[in-house]
């Protein structure tokens, strides 16, 4: 079985060069895709330095500017599904989540689940250092998605996913709006109301350490608004080819 993690960055020098290492580490294999969106600070460059020890196993998409969070991994996840890979991870640069838990995700969803969620509030509160308004922020967050969807995910927000490939092919990609954060919050509800396989996996969420939140207002008022037009929204499957 073929796994790949998709790393969208920008401006991630700090971490880029670390997170390549740790993956490659892991005691089971993957191929990581790295998006990167025209970063200033170099992080392309070094993905391409590091491409020479890693010949095939690492590779890179360079994009020009900050096209959004979703445009990344929509672009990755049709990279992923034209290069044979049957799970296609999603996670972030900067240590926030664990690459660890890459193994537990996969597996997890080797058992025949679609969509393995990387939980920061399936079993408590798993959350390292983060000031208390924004982790209010993000749990009730996750309280006003399951309110208004009626998704039963304890953490919707989450961008730590292992999705399968019946996943991906079966889900409308280009029927996908929303481009930040809200992205998230769309996908699971999709997988959802197809009757696709949802887990939720316990993981322990560590603020960032190096670089800079991407975390914006406009990309929470975005998830905010687009979450009220999802019980409307017609879901289709992806048309047969």
């Amino acid at each position: 079985m073929r796994k790949l993690v998709i790393i969208p960055t920008y401006n991630e020098k700090e971490n880029i060069s670390a997170m390549i290492s740790k993956v490659f580490s892991l005691e089971e294999a993957f191929e990581m895709l790295v998006i990167d969106d025209g970063s200033p600070d170099g992080t392309a460059a070094i993905v391409r330095e590091r491409q020479q020890e890693f010949p095939g196993r690492l590779h890179l998409l360079e994009r020009s500017g900050k096209q959004g969070l979703g445009t990344a991994y929509l672009t990755g996840f049709r990279w992923g599904l034209e290069h044979g890979f049957d799970y296609i991870c999603e996670m972030d640069c900067d240590f926030s989540h664990n690459p660890d838990d890459l193994v537990r995700l996969s597996r997890t969803a080797a058992e025949g689940y679609d969509v393995v969620v990387g939980s920061r509030y399936v079993q408590g509160v798993n959350v390292v250092n983060w000031p208390m308004s924004r982790l209010l922020m993000s749990y009730f967050a996750s309280v006003y998605v399951r309110l208004v969807t009626r998704m039963p995910l304890r953490d919707a927000t989450a961008g730590f996913v292992c999705y399968s490939r019946r996943a991906l092919e079966t889900m409308d990609l280009d029927a996908v709006r929303m481009k930040g954060y809200g992205f998230q919050i769309e996908m699971k509800y999709t997988a959802w109301r197809l009757g696709l396989k949802l887990k939720e996996v316990s993981i322990i969420f560590v603020e960032r350490r190096e670089g800079v939140s991407k975390m914006s207002g406009g990309i929470f008022r975005e998830a905010f608004f687009g979450v009220l037009g999802l019980p409307l929204r017609k879901i289709r499957r992806k048309a047969a080819r």
